[in-house]
C-alpha cells in the first residue's frame, strides 16, 4: 500500500491549478482575439497563386473575425525568408504564414541548412485547396501536346529554358522529374514567385513552365499561353482537354496545396478558432465560386491535427521525390 505525503500532494494539487489556469487565460485570449490587425505573410511576389489565395481567405476571415487581415509579400528563397519571419514570430496568433506546400514539406529535402523546421517550428491551422501545377509554353513555341514537347525538347538539347517560382519550388521538380523521365536538357530560370514567371512566359522571355492553375487558367483559355499537361492526379474541370501527366505517360501524382500556419507555441485555443473560420469561410458560396474559377474545386476542411498529418505524409512523399531527382541546394 503506497500512500502520498502532504508534500506530493500539493505539488499535484499546484500542477493541476497551473494546467487550469493557462487553459482559462488560453481560451480568455481566444474570446478576445483578435483586437487588433493580423498580419498574413506570404512567402512570394504578389499577384501570383498564393497571393491571390491568401487575399481571397484573408478578406472572409476579416469579415468573421472582425479585423483586417493584412497581406504582407516576403518573396526569396523558394519562401524561406517569409517562413522564417514567422517561426520567429511572437506566438500570439497576430502574425501568421500563408504559404504553398513546398515551403513545409519540399525544403527541408532540400536545403542541408534550413532556418526553421516545419514541424517543431510552426503550428498548422488549416490546408487550403489541392491540386497540381500546370505544364505550360509560350503560345509560339510549335508544340500542342507533352509528347510533341519532349521531342522538340530533345532535338534541342540545352537550347530551351523554363521559370518556376524558386529553386526547390513545386513547378521546378515537376519539370526536372518530367527532365529525368524523358532524357531532356533544358535551362532552369529562378524568380521570386510565379506571378514574374508567367509574365515572362507569356511575353516569350522564357519558353515552358510549370505554374499554378489558379493564376494562368484564363491566361491559357483566352491563348496567351498553350497548356499541355496538369501535374495532378485527375483533370480540372476549367481545361477537361489538359491531360494529366501520368495519362500521357511521365508519372506525376503528388499534391500541391495552400495553408495557413502560425509560430509554434500559439495558444491552442486561437489556433481553434483560427481553424474553424477558416473552414466557414471555406463554406461561403461565394468564396467556393471564386475558389472554382480559380479551378480549386477541392476544398478539404480539416482540423488542425489532419493539416498536420498531410504535413508529416508529404514530408515523406516530396522527399522521396528529392532524393530519386538527387536535387540538393545550399
Amino acid at each position: 500500500m503506497t500512500t502520498t505525503t502532504p508534500f506530493r500532494f500539493g505539488l499535484r494539487m499546484l500542477a493541476a491549478c497551473s494546467l487550469a489556469a493557462l487553459a482559462t487565460a488560453s481560451h480568455a485570449q481566444a474570446d478576445s482575439y483578435p483586437d487588433k490587425p493580423v498580419t498574413l505573410v506570404v512567402p512570394t511576389a504578389a499577384a501570383g497563386g498564393t497571393d491571390t489565395i491568401a487575399r481571397l481567405i484573408g478578406d472572409g476571415l476579416g469579415k468573421i473575425l472582425k479585423q483586417p487581415f493584412v497581406v504582407d509579400n516576403r518573396p526569396g528563397a523558394n519562401g524561406i525568408l517569409g517562413s522564417e519571419v514567422v517561426a520567429r514570430s511572437t506566438p500570439d496568433g497576430y502574425r501568421l504564414l500563408f504559404t504553398y506546400a513546398a515551403t513545409m514539406v519540399v525544403n527541408p529535402s532540400l536545403y542541408k541548412k534550413l532556418p526553421y523546421d516545419p514541424l517543431k517550428d510552426f503550428v498548422p491551422i488549416a490546408q487550403v485547396g489541392r491540386g497540381g501545377n500546370l505544364l505550360l509554353v509560350r503560345k509560339d513555341l510549335p508544340v500542342k501536346t507533352i509528347q510533341e514537347f519532349v521531342a522538340y525538347a530533345k532535338a534541342r538539347p540545352d537550347k530551351l529554358s523554363y521559370c518556376s517560382w524558386g529553386n526547390g519550388s513545386g513547378g521546378h521538380l515537376a519539370m526536372e522529374s518530367l527532365k529525368k523521365q524523358a532524357g531532356l536538357v533544358m535551362t532552369h530560370v529562378p524568380y521570386k514567385g510565379s506571378g514574374p514567371c508567367v509574365q515572362d512566359l507569356v511575353g516569350g522571355q522564357v519558353d515552358a513552365a510549370f505554374a499554378d492553375i489558379s493564376s494562368t487558367v484564363e491566361i491559357v483559355r483566352a491563348g496567351r499561353i498553350r497548356a499541355l499537361a496538369n501535374s495532378g492526379p485527375s483533370r480540372i474541370p476549367m481545361l477537361p482537354d489538359v491531360p494529366t501527366m501520368t495519362e500521357s505517360g511521365y508519372p506525376f501524382t503528388t499534391y500541391a496545396w495552400y495553408g495557413l500556419l502560425a509560430p509554434a507555441k500559439t495558444p491552442p485555443a486561437v489556433v481553434k478558432k483560427l481553424n474553424e473560420a477558416v473552414n466557414q469561410v471555406l463554406r461561403d458560396p461565394a468564396v467556393v465560386r471564386r475558389m472554382y474559377e480559380l479551378n480549386f474545386n477541392d476544398l478539404p476542411q480539416n482540423t488542425p491535427e489532419q493539416f498536420t498529418a498531410t504535413i508529416r505524409s508529404d514530408l515523406r512523399d516530396w522527399g522521396a521525390l528529392v532524393k530519386d531527382i538527387g536535387l540538393t541546394l545550399e
